[in-house]
């Protein structure tokens, strides 16, 4: 199977996972969010997200990824993951373990309002 067929059938088990309400049943459990406190709560973030083509030198040179338009129960299970340490970034761990769930779900809310939304002030 060459790459191009393999990213082609990844493509269409991840549409269809969405299209049967998948995408619902990953969030389920996670509090509902409010952007605008999601807005307050932003600072912690707008020194790495909020810099276009911001690059960490630590632990080693890391493009950081722009989190603006990002699914809302992505941006949740990614914190989780750098909460429980099941991902490993220094900064996010330490960013993540100040975050309650209901933190996590505002500032998803936040993000995942528009694309391109970068952090702000």
């Amino acid at each position: 199977m060459t790459k191009m067929t393999k990213l082609k059938a990844i493509s269409g088990v991840t549409a269809a996972l969405l299209a049967s309400g998948g995408g619902a049943a990953w969030a389920q459990g996670a509090p509902a969010g409010d952007a605008a406190n999601g807005a307050k709560l932003n600072s912690m973030c707008i020194g790495c997200h909020g810099i276009v083509g911001y690059k960490t030198a630590f632990p080693e040179v890391y493009s950081v990824p722009k989190i603006g338009g990002q699914h809302a129960a992505y941006i949740v299970k990614a914190l989780q993951a750098y909460k429980s340490g099941e991902r490993k970034h220094p900064s996010m761990v330490g960013v993540a373990a100040s975050l309650s769930d209901k933190d996590m779900a505002d500032l998803a809310a936040y993000y995942s309002a528009g694309p391109g939304k970068v952090a702000s002030k």
